[in-house]
């Protein structure tokens, strides 16, 4: 699993999640190393990485 996207609060957090979910791209989440940064770092299969990448650009 790789860091694919670091969100800058908990809406665009859901809105990222809603993209790969309904794309059936399997992902997970970390916390931020430092506190105040954002929620919670989304994480991809490095395999899935290029196609997530595709869909967060069309958004």
């Amino acid at each position: 699993m790789v860091k694919f996207y670091d969100p800058k609060d908990r809406a665009d957090q859901a809105r990222v999640e809603a993209i790969l979910r309904g794309r059936g791209i399997e992902y997970f989440l970390l916390p931020e190393p430092q506190e105040g940064i954002g929620p919670q770092q989304i994480h991809v299969a490095e395999e899935d990485l290029p196609t997530a990448e595709e869909l967060l650009r069309r958004g």
